[in-house]
């Protein structure tokens, strides 16, 4: 444990802000700290955990993807249409229809950023703005209502009612949330693959001098910020039980700045799933308490602002400090921009 703080600072300050959080709103409300608040923050952000840690091996193979939640109402709408056309199919059908199908967009992001040598951030922007656009085009922005009754019934891993009638409850997007979560930390901490991005997100020249793939690095992460999106779209369906094009639109940036705030560093090579989830669930409880407090919702707008500032004169500021400890490691160099 002492060798983890030690290494991960960010989580650690981290950590003990979201306890004073913590405990600064269970003083301030009586409903913060229950269990139906409790159940509810983890049913309302489990998509968003699952967009962070695909956003996160992006981040630490030295990229930047903005335009995950749109991939994600892009799944959402391709896989209602082919569901619709074969039946209705079912869970299994449904997750690897929404997996190809992120996995496919989020290569076509890794190849034209390897074909054309280009910042991930512009590829990105390109792609959002494209992948929307078709969207609406194709969908003249309509909603789709009529979906299959497996994708659209609750299923609960957690039930409870209060002495009070209170109900609580932990639906199925929690468990798929946890199954992300292992998966990607299986990925990038206890595979060569996870080593090899750690590697080419720190020193991009350096990882190919080694032998490492560059186009495989970003298929790989790039894939897999794909394939999360679409499992996040269809797990949104399953908690809204509608289609609608442009919901998830916007809430990128929110995704973005709590995975930065949680240690991932703009320049590559550094990030944590443990530092992703303090990043989304300190934005979670932030918008939580506010809430709860009757703060106007606008607030929320300025505090996301601020933080991902602050993230940003972080990240920036530990890539900065890294350098003056070069002298120690001869072979350490800055990573290149991609």
């Amino acid at each position: 444990m002492r060798k983890f703080l030690t290494a991960n600072p960010v989580e650690l300050r981290l950590s003990v802000v979201l306890l004073i959080l913590i405990a600064g709103l269970s003083l301030s409300t009586d409903t913060f700290l229950t269990v139906a608040n409790i159940t509810s923050l983890l049913n309302n952000n489990a998509v968003n955990l699952i967009w962070a840690v695909g956003l996160l091996v992006v981040l630490v193979a030295g990229g930047i993807d903005i335009s995950f939640a749109v991939a994600a109402s892009v799944v959402q709408y391709v896989a209602a249409k082919f569901l619709g056309s074969v039946g209705g199919g079912n869970w299994f059908i449904g997750f690897l229809t929404a997996s190809m199908l992120g996995i496919g967009l989020g290569l076509i992001n890794a190849a034209l950023i390897h074909r054309f040598r280009v910042v991930s951030i512009v590829i990105t922007i390109a792609t959002f703005n494209a992948f929307f656009g078709l969207l609406m085009f194709f969908s003249s922005g309509r909603s789709i209502y009529t979906l299959p009754d497996w994708w659209t019934k609750k299923i609960f891993i957690f039930e409870h009612q209060s002495a009070s009638g209170v109900w609580s409850e932990l639906n199925l997007s929690v468990a798929v949330m946890c199954v992300c979560l292992v998966a990607t930390l299986f990925l990038i901490r206890w595979t060569n693959i996870g080593r090899q991005l750690y590697a080419f997100g720190d020193n991009a020249e350096g990882a190919r001098r080694a032998g490492v793939n560059i186009a495989l690095m970003q298929a790989v992460a790039f894939g897999w910020c794909g394939l999360m999106a679409g499992i996040g779209g269809l797990m949104q369906v399953n908690i809204a039980k509608e289609v609608v094009p442009n919901a998830l639109y916007g809430r990128e940036l929110d995704v973005l700045a709590a995975v930065v705030l949680g240690g991932a560093r703009l320049g590559g090579g550094r990030g944590t799933v443990f530092g992703c989830v303090l990043g989304v669930m300190f934005v979670a409880i932030t918008q939580n308490g506010l809430n709860l407090l009757g703060v106007s919702p606008f607030a929320f707008q300025m505090i996301i602002g601020a933080t991902i500032l602050v993230a940003i004169s972080t990240s920036n500021m530990s890539f900065d400090i890294s350098g003056l400890f070069e002298h120690a490691n001869p072979t350490g160099k800055k990573g290149v921009s991609r």
